[in-house]
């Protein structure tokens, strides 16, 4: 089960760079009529659910967590909670790719942590080493650090800097 759970751990990186590297063509395949960033927001859903299944398959889940468990998910999870409530359905699911004005956000996280949606995903996976082997948290976080560098080559300066 190994090599599918890794295959299943980094199937959504794949999916993400073609977006965001192709934005006009998954706009042409979301056809008129369909919110590109809804789409990808269905499509990465999915794919969510395919990183946790494989993530399961090789985990050993044993009660009660450890300590460093409780502080790392939450605040991860407050991370990715807040720049959803900040960014919205669009914001997160690539929007300015797809041709949508996204007005530039400085309040908390932005501004205090680069990248915070990604940090918190990852400070949400290492919060389950205790139950998941390191190379699975390793090869997910790396697919967040891939994104970061790949997303990283937009230039801020083309964006609108309205605070929202």
């Amino acid at each position: 089960m190994g090599i599918a759970a890794a295959i299943g751990v980094l199937a959504p990186f794949p999916f993400y760079y073609l977006l965001w590297t192709r934005p006009q063509k998954w706009v042409d395949l979301c056809g008129n009529g369909r919110d590109p960033s809804k789409v990808m927001a269905n499509v990465s859903h999915f794919l969510k659910l395919i990183q946790f299944a494989s993530l399961f398959s090789v985990a050993t889940l044993s009660w009660p967590p450890p300590l460093y468990f409780w502080p790392l998910f939450v605040f991860g999870q407050f991370l990715n909670f807040r720049v959803y409530q900040l960014l919205g359905e669009a914001g997160t699911y690539y929007g300015v790719r797809f041709g949508k004005h996204i007005p530039w956000v400085t309040e908390f996280p932005f501004g205090v942590i680069r990248d915070p949606q990604y940090v918190g995903s990852v400070l949400s996976l290492l919060a389950c080493l205790n139950w998941v082997p390191f190379q699975y948290i390793l090869i997910w976080a790396l697919g967040y650090m891939f994104m970061i560098h790949v997303e990283s080559k937009e230039d801020p300066s083309t964006r609108a800097k309205t605070p929202v």
